[in-house]
């Protein structure tokens, strides 16, 4: 380095040596940075049995405890755990979007602004069963648990779509007035609608029960299945029916009012 020269403004050689000092030390070699800032990277392996969220969560904690300050240190998740905190984040949009997506297509199907409600209705006592089944179990409501609530969503409002199709296709084909045409089809469809449940969750019990590599991501996604099922079997074969009469007779209640007010303007 005392060889080294470097050029001045007047075009003269000046060695190194003249204007600097050389200490032996340790340095690194090389300096990363995040945006503008230095920034140092700090890797952590997962222990058997343990998913990423709850390493996520664990490393959380004890950055609060041990509470380094935010004006001169920010710390952050990168490569997967980022990814991860990212999918959490937008459950909540990814829910609201496939509710309005079935709300639309419930509607289309059934030529209806109020019965796709009835079919909607029977969602969340499926997830308040998935929720209850996870906290039972001491598990994260983690990625793997989001797509076994999206599983569900398509699995539970089947038994009210076999009920309201029946009840609707009664009431417009055969004329039974709406308490009639709900009740035949709690009576006809009881059967498929167990038959279809018990496959589901019979299915999904061997991702609880499983053992070995991988075991932490599949059982979040049987609890979910399984204890929304449970739940949501119990509950709407009973809330489905009052909840279909009670929008029917909303609905003719609107179109009674409407009715009137069109013969009024016309008068």
């Amino acid at each position: 380095l005392k060889q080294v020269e470097v050029i001045s403004k007047d075009g003269s050689r000046v060695p190194l040596s003249a204007f600097t000092d050389f200490v032996p030390g340790s340095a690194p070699l090389s300096v990363n940075h995040e945006g503008l800032f230095v920034s140092e990277s700090i890797s952590f392996a997962l222990s058997e049995g343990v998913s990423l969220e709850q390493g996520v969560n664990a490393i959380e904690k004890s950055l609060a405890e041990i509470s380094l300050p935010t004006n001169q240190i920010q710390t952050g998740f990168g490569g997967t755990a980022k990814l991860m905190q990212d999918s959490l984040a937008q459950q909540p949009w990814l829910i609201l979007a496939a509710l309005a997506t079935m709300y639309i297509v419930l509607g289309m199907l059934y030529e209806s602004y109020i019965h796709p409600i009835t079919i909607l209705s029977t969602l969340p006592s499926a997830g308040i069963g998935a929720l209850l089944a996870l906290m039972v179990m001491k598990e994260d409501f983690s990625v793997i648990a989001l797509i076994g609530v999206f599983l569900l969503i398509g699995i539970v409002k089947k038994n009210a779509i076999m009920m309201v199709d029946y009840a609707l296709i009664a009431e417009r084909r055969d004329g039974l007035p709406p308490e009639e045409a709900i009740y035949q089809a709690c009576l006809v469809r009881f059967r498929p609608i167990m038959m279809t449940t018990i496959s589901a969750i019979l299915g999904a019990v061997p991702l609880i029960v499983a053992t070995g590599a991988g075991v932490e991501m599949r059982q979040p996604l049987g609890l979910t299945i399984v204890g929304g099922l449970l739940l949501s079997q119990v509950l709407t074969l009973y809330t489905t029916p009052v909840v279909y009469l009670y929008l029917d007779r909303f609905r003719q209640r609107y179109l009674a009012k409407r009715r009137e007010r069109l013969s009024n303007h016309a008068a």
